[in-house]
């Protein structure tokens, strides 16, 4: 009888030792958000909690930029609805745990893809969004036309960020000195140097110029034409989220395709009649890709009608209809000057 007893206990423990072990990796490598996210009726989005051109929302609480349309365009892919797609603003330090513990479905907020955030996070940065670079801002009055005149500077910068890391690598290898004036949230970085309590603000340069937008004197502030690093910026989900990964490129490689065949957002229809193979592959009337996403046949279609293609996001947001005017530089499609390139649909 005590040998039956303990049998059984023995076999109960190790059932729930298993059973713990199932649930830890569940919390750690969960691959249903695509289920999920079908269910609840809407994709959770972190993003910047105020980044004019790439997330911000307006007094009404209504969110644009180049970031957001990115969410909305992984919205109607899947919904067909740009609506659907639900934004959460999340300060740098945050955002990485919170895309963890599914707080948000995906991460579309300004994050630059470094093998650290992929190991110690177990996370996946599926495709670059954004070709950026770390610069730096200055008042114009310091007559200063290259970064390394920057010796002796006092310079503000956010803490925690690849973007620290960089501005002390920068000063080390030139031989330079500086102050480093370090803050946690990102206004308070702006706050710092609007108030001259820094003579030098450091952030990746795409940043810069929204940051400018917002100094009580922006005319007053130039942006050096040196950059430091690369800053690829991605999207950001969960490792081991194949299915949900694998919509979160391809929207990505969608827009980037759309643009270079020609197709926006005013000739999608036009689009949908065309016989040339490319087209019709892209836009679902030849083949079956959006269904091996587990998507519909005109899921690409879905995001050039509701969003635009890439050149359509970027102009609009930053680009030449924007505030901003930053030009594509890098992000110019690669038959056009750039390096942004998808891989084909077929």
């Amino acid at each position: 009888m005590k040998r039956t007893f303990r049998g059984g206990l023995l076999i109960g423990l190790a059932v729930a030792a298993l059973v713990a072990v199932a649930a830890i990796t569940y919390e750690r490598y969960d691959t249903k958000t695509l289920k999920r996210t079908v269910r609840r009726g809407e994709v959770l989005c972190g993003v910047n909690k105020g980044l004019p051109g790439f997330s911000i929302p307006d007094e009404k609480g209504n969110w644009t930029g180049f970031d957001v349309d990115f969410c909305r365009a992984v919205a109607a892919a899947i919904f067909d609805d740009p609506s659907k797609a639900k934004f959460v603003p999340l300060d740098a330090s945050e955002r990485f745990k919170e895309l963890q513990s599914r707080k948000v479905d995906i991460l579309s907020r300004n994050s630059t893809w470094s093998m650290s955030r992929e190991t110690n996070y177990d996370l996946y940065f599926p495709a670059v969004a954004y070709y950026d670079g770390e610069g730096f801002m200055l008042p114009r009055s310091r007559n200063i036309d290259s970064a390394l005149d920057l010796n002796g500077s006092k310079v503000c910068v956010q803490g925690e960020t690849t973007t620290q890391l960089n501005l002390a690598d920068y000063f080390r290898l030139n031989n330079m000195k500086y102050t480093e004036m370090k803050f946690g949230k990102l206004e308070d970085v702006v706050k710092a140097y609007d108030s001259g309590q820094c003579d030098t603000i450091t952030a990746d340069a795409s940043q810069l110029y929204a940051l400018r937008l917002n100094l009580s004197k922006p005319n007053d502030h130039i942006i050096l034409p040196d950059i430091i690093s690369k800053e690829p910026l991605a999207p950001v989900v969960r490792l081991r989220d194949d299915d949900w990964m694998m919509i979160v490129k391809w929207t990505l490689y969608a827009m980037i395709n759309a643009e270079e065949l020609g197709i926006t957002s005013k000739n999608i229809d036009e689009a949908l009649k065309s016989k040339k193979p490319e087209v019709m592959r892209l836009v679902g009337t030849e083949g079956s890709y959006g269904e091996d996403l587990g998507l519909t046949k005109d899921w690409a279609a879905r995001i050039i009608r509701h969003v635009g293609n890439y050149g359509e996001i970027y102009d609009r947001n930053v680009g030449s209809e924007s505030k901003l005017k930053i030009p594509r530089g890098l992000n110019q499609l690669w038959n056009a000057g750039g390096i942004q390139y998808a891989p084909p649909i077929r």
